[in-house]
C-alpha cells in the first residue's frame, strides 16, 4: 500500500477541526494550509470553498471533485437553572449513543472547553426508565457549573454556539486503523486535497475545479449554492460513507473496511447516473482497483444537488468506508483512503468531452 506521511497528517487536521455545520471554518483553515497558492481560490458568503487547477484552460468540459466540509455535531439552545446545557442536533445522531459521551463546547470567548453528557449513574435508575427512549431535548450537556448564572459568567456558555465530540484522532500504524471523528467527510476532504495534488503536473482532457461544501450534513444546503457558481459538466462526490460489515449478513454487505471506496447506485437523496455509474465500475475492474457498489436504502448526499442543478450534471459519489459514522467516534482505514484517491485519480486521467456527451 502507497503511504504518505504528508496524507495522514492531512487527514488527522482535518478530522481534528471542531466544525459542525454553518461553523466550518476551521476545517477550511486546514484546507489553506495544506494547498497554499497551488490553486486559484474563492470563498462565498455560505463558507464553500473552490479550488480551480491553473492548468484549467476554460474550453474544456469541468469537472466538479465535491466534499462536504461540515461534521455532525450539536448547538447550544438554552441553559437550564442548575447549570447544564440543553442542545440540538446539527445532523443525523443515534441518540441512544450520547450519554456520558465527551464534548467540546465553544464558549463566548472563543475557546473550546470540556463537557459531557449527562447520564443517570445506574444507582438512580428505576425499571421503568429502561423503557424509555430519550430525546434531545431530555438531555443536557454538563461542563461542571453549578447554576446557570455559573454557566453563562464562568464558563462564558451563550446560546448559539457549536458543540462537537471530543475525539482526537489516532493512527495505529501496524493495523492500518485510523479513529477519530467527522471522518463523514473530512476522509473524504483528504482524498479530494490528494487528488487535485496528484493530477497538479497531468494534461487532462478535462478541467477540474475542488468545492468544499458547507452544511450538507442539515440538508445539502451549501452545495445548492456551489452547483450553481461552478456549473461542472459533471460531478464526482468524495463521502466518509457509512460501513455496514460488522452487523449486516455477509451476503448483504455492500460497504466494507479494505475493499476501497463504495460506489453507490441509489440512496434516499438520488438514483445516481447509471451510465457513470457503470463507467467507472468498468474503469475500476479494467485497471484491477478496488471498489465496492451499493443500492443504500437511507442517506443522501451532495450528488443529488449536482443532479438537479442548472441542466442536471451526471454525479457519481465516491465513498471510504467509515465505521459508526454519525457517532462520537469513527474508524477507518488507510488503505480505503488511498484506493478512492487512486481511482478518482484515474477517472479523471480517462474522461474527455467524448466519454462525456455519451453519459
Amino acid at each position: 500500500m502507497k503511504f504518505d506521511e504528508n496524507c495522514l497528517n492531512l487527514i488527522r487536521d482535518l478530522a481534528n477541526a471542531k466544525a459542525p455545520s454553518g461553523f466550518e471554518e476551521e476545517t477550511l483553515e486546514v484546507v489553506r494550509k495544506y494547498v497554499g497558492d497551488k490553486y486559484l481560490i474563492e470563498e462565498d458568503k455560505f463558507r464553500n470553498l473552490y479550488l480551480y487547477r491553473k492548468k484549467n484552460t476554460g474550453n474544456k468540459p469541468l469537472v466538479a471533485l465535491d466534499a462536504h466540509s461540515d461534521e455532525v455535531g450539536f448547538m447550544v439552545h438554552s441553559i437550564k437553572p442548575n447549570g447544564t446545557i440543553r442542545v440540538v442536533t446539527l445532523g443525523g445522531w443515534t441518540i441512544s449513543t450520547l450519554p456520558a459521551a465527551k464534548v467540546k463546547v465553544r464558549n463566548a470567548e472563543g475557546k473550546w472547553i470540556s463537557g459531557v453528557f449527562v447520564s443517570k449513574p445506574k444507582h438512580f435508575v428505576k425499571a421503568e426508565d429502561n423503557k424509555v427512549q430519550p430525546t434531545i431535548a431530555d438531555m443536557a450537556i454538563d461542563v461542571g457549573a453549578t447554576s446557570d448564572k455559573e454557566a453563562k459568567e464562568k464558563f462564558k456558555i451563550r446560546i448559539g454556539e457549536p458543540v462537537v465530540p471530543a475525539a482526537e484522532f489516532e493512527y495505529d500504524k501496524e493495523n492500518d486503523l485510523m479513529f477519530g471523528k467527522a471522518f463523514d467527510c473530512r476522509v473524504g476532504c483528504a482524498s479530494l486535497i490528494e487528488t487535485l495534488r496528484r493530477i497538479d503536473d497531468l494534461d487532462l482532457d478535462v478541467d477540474v475545479v475542488g468545492v468544499l461544501s458547507s452544511q450538507e450534513e442539515v440538508g445539502d444546503r451549501g452545495v445548492k449554492l456551489s452547483a450553481n457558481h461552478v456549473k461542472p459538466d459533471i460531478a464526482i462526490c468524495f463521502e466518509g460513507c457509512p460501513a455496514d460489515d460488522t452487523f449486516t449478513e455477509s451476503y448483504a454487505i455492500q460497504t466494507a473496511l479494505r475493499k476501497g471506496p463504495m460506489f453507490r447506485h441509489m440512496d434516499k437523496s438520488a438514483i445516481n447516473h447509471h451510465r457513470l455509474q457503470r463507467f467507472i465500475l468498468d474503469l475500476a475492474e479494467e485497471k484491477g482497483m478496488d471498489a465496492q457498489e451499493s443500492v443504500r436504502e437511507g442517506g443522501g448526499n451532495d450528488a443529488a444537488i449536482y443532479q438537479t442543478s442548472l441542466e442536471g450534471a451526471p454525479a457519481a459519489t465516491a465513498g471510504i468506508p467509515v465505521r459508526y459514522i454519525h457517532s462520537m467516534n469513527c474508524i477507518a482505514t488507510y488503505e480505503d483512503f488511498e484506493k478512492t484517491t487512486a481511482l478518482v485519480v484515474e477517472i479523471l486521467k480517462a474522461l474527455n468531452k467524448e466519454v462525456i456527451d455519451k453519459l
